[in-house]
């Protein structure tokens, strides 16, 4: 197998202005012209290793530059991939897999709060007015939470018009009180549908202690939501006075 040729040394002019140098430096009898020559070329080469040493440099700090663009944009890619994961595409807040991974993690240290409301009659906003005017509707749904909730509460859509609102160190008093409070934003909130009609919600909530499940607090806030239904819609109804 053939071996391959050496590289050439990157200066290998300058080691060779500066050997010749040397030499000269060390001959004696070395004339006035042989000295001013070897200075010369000595000069000259150093001239072209700053020039070299500039480029390397300049190169270099480009190279740095785009590393550091490239790194920053992994990062904000990395950070976008994580909020689509876990968030809804038309609304923002939390998706249900991050509900209720959020949820779970609270549970594990803390009580919570649940409350899940239904949009009353969103079949028929889609049927009648078609499926953007139902999706601005939800959109303002979630505006109107979010200009209520407190900063701890965590909005997610789980359903196609459902939503939750988690609490952390709330109790059920409360959370009743805050329900109550968006049910009522919810039914004087101007949704400008085409029939000027209004958009009211339904409301469950729920507490649990620590240790327990989101599932366990998703079942009773959804039982309590189902019987809201059934009383006749725009209303709270609090998992507590439900029999187990």
């Amino acid at each position: 197998m053939m071996s391959q040729p050496a590289q050439p040394d990157l200066f290998d002019l300058e080691n060779l202005a500066l050997s010749a140098a040397r030499a000269v430096f060390d001959d004696a009898g070395a004339g006035m012209a042989q000295r001013q020559q070897a200075l010369g070329d000595l000069i000259a080469s150093y001239e072209r290793l700053l020039r070299e040493t500039r480029r390397l440099v300049r190169r270099s700090d480009r190279e740095e530059l785009e590393m550091n663009q490239l790194n920053q944009r992994l990062h904000e890619l990395a950070a976008e991939l994580e909020y689509r994961a876990t968030h809804d595409s038309l609304t923002g807040v939390l998706n249900r897999a991050a509900v209720i991974e959020r949820a779970n993690r609270q549970l594990v240290e803390a009580s919570l709060a649940l409350i899940v409301l239904d949009i009353d009659h969103f079949k028929r906003v889609n049927d009648s007015f078609g499926h953007p005017v139902g999706d601005r509707v939800i959109c303002g749904v979630v505006d109107c939470l979010g200009a209520i909730v407190p900063e701890t509460a965590m909005v997610g859509r789980v359903g196609g018009e459902e939503f939750t609102v988690l609490l952390p160190g709330h109790n059920c008093t409360e959370a009743m009180q805050l329900a109550e409070r968006l049910r009522e934003a919810l039914a004087t909130h101007s949704f400008e549908l085409p029939d000027g009609s209004n958009v009211t919600a339904s409301f469950g909530v729920s507490w649990l202690p620590r240790s327990s499940s989101f599932d366990a607090a998703y079942r009773r806030a959804d039982d309590a939501l189902y019987v809201a239904k059934r009383e006749g819609r725009n209303r709270v109804v609090c998992a507590d006075r439900l029999a187990d």
